[in-house]
């Protein structure tokens, strides 16, 4: 009889207790009581609890004109410049394929500091036995309804003002080679004529090396 009377006060006892948890409301972390049945997940978290925005961050670019071109991306990306880019500063549109074999003649945004270092830096660049431009030569204007004015420009370059699915014919003004590298010619003669309407008709160019004299 007496172990039968313990178990049933230890019984009661744990009755109790359970009917207590069940009245309280459940609480997040925060100690705030949320209502019955609220998922803890849905609690909206407090503010400033979440990682604070990401910073921009700025450094001193150097002055590069006049290096390699090589070593003024070296000396970029050491500064903490990794977003670079080059271009062909005579407007011929070739690409700087072996960067040691180019020099740098601008750059874009100029040497300062607090510039942001996600910020593009453009190297204008030509071949290290070629003069630097006074400034970078244009890029020749795309064609649309009529023809522009391409005599003395690259022909890589004139092609890419073309639309692509314009028919081109190019041919050696002066002795009858093979063009196999259109960035190294230039155009001497052109036809249609520049200001002539175009309407698919095909376009023919008479080139000679970039450094020959036109016939």
């Amino acid at each position: 009889m007496r172990t039968h009377h313990i178990a049933l006060t230890l019984i009661a006892a744990a009755t109790a207790v359970l009917g207590l948890t069940a009245c309280n409301p459940q609480t997040t972390d925060t100690g705030k009581p949320t209502a019955p049945g609220t998922p803890a997940a849905s609690v909206p978290a407090t503010a400033g609890s979440g990682s604070s925005s990401a910073t921009k961050k700025t450094a001193t670019l150097p002055h590069l004109v006049g290096k390699g071109l090589q070593s003024a991306q070296d000396e970029a990306q050491a500064a903490g410049f990794y977003s670079l880019k080059s271009h062909d500063a005579l407007g011929r549109d070739r690409l700087q394929a072996l960067d040691r074999n180019w020099k740098v003649c601008s750059q874009t945004p100029a040497a300062g500091a607090g510039i942001d270092t996600g910020t593009a830096i453009d190297f204008g660049a030509v071949k290290l036995e070629e003069t630097c431009p006074a400034a970078d030569a244009p890029a020749p204007k795309p064609a649309g309804d009529t023809m522009p004015d391409f005599v003395g420009q690259g022909m890589k370059a004139v092609r890419g003002a073309l639309p692509s699915n314009a028919s081109i014919t190019v041919k050696d003004a002066l002795q009858g080679r093979m063009v196999l590298q259109e960035s190294n010619w230039k155009v001497c003669a052109q036809d249609p004529k520049a200001g002539t309407a175009l309407s698919g008709q095909p376009v023919s160019f008479t080139v000679a090396k970039t450094e020959e004299s036109c016939p």
